[in-house]
């Protein structure tokens, strides 16, 4: 059959229509009922993606990124700051939890074929618990506090070294960073059974399930190597924000870059997950 330019646009037409259609079913089903989760998030835990600054110049929307961490000892003195931002390897994600995970883990590590073998296998899909402001984030500030300490201990008795001066100036940027900066959100478990994760971790405004990708990867620490996980990516990065809500957020994102020192305008809005664990912005609960 021949297409006419009339034919052609009812065509490209129709596949709009229902690519909107199945878009907006997707959300009705998502939103459908009481939500999975509710969180009070502010600009630590929700901030604007890179280069937001110059594409907003081109695009009217607003999204924003959700900004989650991960507790990874392997990083020695910097554990507990801002490394392990959206991805990491957890201290928690051990061997046992990736076989409980699907992974094949009967390679031995040891062998350098196998441990390439280990590492190449696929990643998987699983779902992600997220603590907010809990006890994995107290213990990283805790550790921040610790570090500031002793480098301010080490600078004492070293006062004309510049090199103990800049590490004891690094050690409270990174304290006064997990006080007002860092997202207090968390990845501290991850399974494939909603329903047991939810009794496991049942209080709804602290904890949230998402979807996110994981892979296996070989851990050398003290000299020892063993096999864990690395989680990649949450299935949903950028939440759509409502147009009638923009009024309330925009005072805090145009604003100066925040900083340890200064803070800038706060905000804090609260985080729904639907059923089909996709997350979007319910209310604006203050900014100033």
């Amino acid at each position: 059959m021949k297409l006419t330019p009339w034919k052609t646009l009812v065509a490209g037409a129709a596949v709009i229509l229902l690519a909107n259609a199945v878009a907006l079913t997707g959300v009705y089903l998502n939103r459908s009922g009481e939500a999975e989760s509710r969180l009070v998030l502010t600009q630590r835990e929700l901030g604007t993606p890179w280069g937001w600054g110059m594409a907003r110049r081109e695009n009217s929307g607003l999204a924003l990124a959700l900004n989650w961490r991960v507790s990874d000892a392997s990083v020695g003195e910097y554990y507990g700051s801002g490394i392990g931002m959206n991805g990491g390897t957890p201290d928690w994600l051990d061997e046992a939890r990736m076989v409980a995970l699907g992974f094949d883990t009967a390679a031995s590590a040891a062998d350098q074929s196998n441990r390439r073998r280990l590492e190449r296998q696929l990643p998987r899909d699983v779902l992600l618990v997220l603590e907010l402001a809990g006890p994995v984030w107290q213990q990283a500030l805790e550790r921040a506090r610790q570090n500031a300490a002793r480098h301010e201990a080490a600078l004492s008795v070293n006062a004309d070294s510049k090199e103990f001066a800049a590490k004891a100036k690094r050690a409270q940027e990174q304290l006064k960073h997990e006080e007002n900066v860092n997202s207090r959100l968390f990845a501290i478990d991850a399974g494939l059974d909603r329903a047991a994760l939810r009794a496991k971790y049942p209080d709804r405004g602290r904890y949230l399930i998402l979807k996110g990708t994981l892979r296996p990867r070989l851990v050398t620490q003290d000299k020892k190597t063993r096999l864990g996980g690395y989680l990649t990516a949450l299935a949903v990065t950028r939440i759509n924000v409502p147009h009638v809500l923009r009024p309330e957020l925009e005072p805090a994102l145009h604003s100066h870059r925040r900083t340890a020192d200064n803070p800038g305008p706060r905000f804090e809005a609260v985080l729904a997950v639907g059923q089909r664990l996709e997350p979007w912005i319910e209310s604006v609960l203050a900014a100033r």
